[in-house]
C-alpha cells in the first residue's frame, strides 16, 4: 500500500570529499553514507534507509515502455545498478524528412530514459563528448546536495573529454527526469534532456497491464537549416514526443480492458502542454511530487503538463478503436508552423495568381480555406520546400491526409491482440462511421428548414439590438 513518510535530505559528507571522487572517476563502495531525514510528501513503499537488493525487470516490476525512445541498460556489480550516459552530439531524425544536430545522451535527442526500483542504489558513469563542459541534474529527487548536479553550485562541471560518476540510493518512486544543468537553455534546448521512472519497492495494488513514458520537449529548427537554435526563447516550431514529431511517433497499443499508465515529462523551454485524449476520460494520479491520494484524483480528458514537471494518469481500456492524443495547444500539432504572414482565406486565389503570375512565375496560392491541404501538397511533391524541412506536413491516414504533426500520436485498443506491435489501422464496424446523407433523409428530417437551423442572416438579425436613445439636451 502506498503511504508517504520522511525522506532523506543531505548527508553529512563534505564537498571536499564528494568533489574529490567525482574527480578521481573512482567509488569508494558505498560513495554515500545512508542518509538522515526530514519530513516530505514524496511517495515510498518501504522504509528508508534500508538495504534492499536490485529489482529485477519482469520480477519486481513490470517495465516501462518508451515509445521512440531509449532505455539505458544496466549492470549489477555488488549490489549497485550501474549505468552509463554519454552526452555526444549527432544527427537526430525527428521524422523521415527533418534531420538535425543535437546534443543527447546515448545517442537519443531528447528521448532518453533510466527505469530503476525504489531501495536501488544507482551509479551512473557520466562521459561528456562535447567541447563544452557540462553536468546532469536529476530533477525532482531526494539526494545529497553534493549529488543534485548544478554546475558551478553543487559541483564543478565536467569538462569536455573527462568521464565522472554520481552515486546515491533512490529514496523515492515515481516519474523523475533527468538533465544538463550548465547553459541550460543552449544544452537543454539542444537535446540533453531524459526520463528517470523509479518503479515502487512494495508493488502496489492494481498495478497498470500497458505503462508508457513520454517527454516532451520542443526544439526551433528554421526550415533549411540542420541545426537547432538554442538561443531561441518564445517562436518554437518542433514540439516532439521523445524526440520525435507525428506521423513518425509510435502508436500505443493495448488491449481491450487493460489498465493504461501513461506518464508525462516536460522539460521544454517554456510551453506548457494540454495533453488531451479522445474517446477516454483518465485519472491524474501522480505529479513529480509524489502519488495524489484517490480522494485527491480527479477525472479530465486534458491533463496540463507544465514546464519542468511531470504528470501520470490512469485509465482503462475500454473502447475498441483508434484515439488520438495530443497536445491542445493548436500550434503544437502543426511541424514547422508559418507566421507573420498575410492573411488570405476567402481570397479568390484565381484572381490574386493572375496579378503575381508574370511578377513570380508558377505562383500557387494556398491558404484561402485554411492550412489543411499545405502539408499534403508538400508531401505529394506539388509543393517545393526547402531542404531538410516539413512546414506544416502531416501524414496519411486510413481515409485520407491528417494534417496534424508534433505532439500527437494514435491509442490503439484492439480486442484480444497476443502482441504490442502495431495493429494497422481499425476499421470502424457497418453504422459506426458518418456518411453523406441522402436525399430522403434530408426530406424526411426537415434539414434546410429555417425554422431547425435558421441562417446566419437570420440569427444576425435576432440578435440586433436597437440602437440607444437620443438623451441630448437632457
Amino acid at each position: 500500500m502506498t503511504h508517504l513518510t520522511a525522506h532523506p535530505t543531505q548527508a553529512s559528507l563534505s564537498r571536499r570529499h564528494a568533489t574529490g571522487a567525482l574527480l578521481a572517476g573512482s567509488v569508494v563502495a558505498p560513495l554515500l553514507p545512508k542518509l538522515a531525514y526530514a519530513k516530505g510528501s514524496h511517495a515510498t513503499s518501504v522504509p528508508h534507509p534500508g538495504t534492499y537488493a536490485p529489482g529485477r525487470p519482469g520480477v519486481d516490476y513490470q517495465p516501462t515502455e518508451i515509445p521512440n525512445g531509449y532505455k539505458l541498460p544496466f549492470i549489477v556489480r555488488d549490489g549497485v545498478k550501474i549505468f552509463e550516459i554519454v552526452i555526444d552530439e549527432f544527427d537526430h531524425e525527428f521524422m523521415p524528412g527533418l534531420t538535425a544536430r543535437v546534443w543527447g545522451f546515448n545517442g537519443v535527442g531528447a528521448g532518453a530514459a533510466i527505469e530503476a526500483v525504489e531501495g536501488d542504489q544507482v551509479r551512473i558513469y557520466v562521459t561528456n563528448k562535447l567541447r563544452a563542459p557540462t553536468s546532469v541534474h536529476w530533477h525532482g529527487f531526494i539526494l545529497p546536495s553534493g549529488m543534485d548536479g548544478v554546475g558551478g553550485l553543487s559541483q564543478p562541471n565536467i569538462p569536455p573529454g573527462e568521464t565522472w560518476v554520481y552515486e546515491f540510493p533512490l529514496v523515492q518512486y515515481g516519474t523523475q527526469m533527468f538533465h544538463a544543468h550548465h547553459d541550460e537553455m543552449a544544452q537543454m534546448g539542444l537535446g540533453l534532456t531524459g526520463l528517470f521512472i523509479i518503479h515502487p519497492r512494495r508493488r502496489q495494488p492494481n498495478p497498470a497491464a500497458r505503462d508508457f513514458a513520454i517527454l516532451l520537449h520542443e526544439w526551433k529548427i528554421i526550415p533549411g537549416s540542420r541545426r537547432p537554435d538554442p538561443n531561441e526563447m518564445t517562436d518554437f516550431n518542433i514540439f516532439t514526443m521523445n524526440g520525435k514529431v507525428f506521423p513518425a511517433t509510435a502508436p500505443l497499443v493495448v488491449r481491450t480492458g487493460q489498465k493504461v499508465r501513461i506518464r508525462f515529462g516536460n522539460l521544454g523551454m517554456q510551453n506548457h502542454h494540454p495533453m488531451h485524449i479522445h474517446g477516454y476520460s483518465w485519472k491524474i494520479v501522480e505529479t513529480d511530487g509524489g502519488v495524489i491520494p484517490p480522494a485527491g484524483q480527479w477525472p479530465e480528458t486534458t491533463v496540463l503538463v507544465p514546464v519542468g514537471t511531470t504528470r501520470t494518469v490512469e485509465f482503462d481500456a475500454d473502447y475498441v478503436g483508434d484515439w488520438s492524443m495530443h497536445c491542445h495547444m493548436l500550434h503544437h500539432i502543426m511541424n514547422q508552423m508559418g507566421h507573420g504572414l498575410p492573411n488570405v482565406i476567402g481570397v479568390d486565389p484565381a484572381q490574386l495568381e493572375a496579378r503575381v503570375k508574370d511578377l513570380i512565375p508558377g505562383t500557387m496560392v494556398m491558404g484561402t480555406t485554411g492550412m489543411g491541404d499545405h502539408g499534403q501538397h508538400v508531401t505529394s511533391g506539388h509543393m517545393p520546400v526547402p531542404e531538410n524541412s516539413v512546414p506544416m506536413v502531416g501524414g496519411e491516414g486510413p481515409r485520407g491526409y491528417i494534417p496534424m504533426g508534433g505532439l500527437m500520436t494514435i491509442v490503439k485498443v484492439r480486442d484480444g491482440i497476443t502482441s504490442y506491435g502495431d495493429p494497422g489501422w481499425y476499421e470502424n464496424p457497418p453504422g459506426t462511421e458518418p456518411r453523406a446523407a441522402t436525399p430522403t433523409e434530408i426530406a424526411r428530417d426537415g434539414i434546410g428548414n429555417p425554422s431547425i437551423a435558421p441562417s446566419a442572416k437570420t440569427v444576425a438579425k435576432a440578435n440586433t439590438f436597437p440602437p440607444p436613445m437620443n438623451h441630448q439636451g437632457h
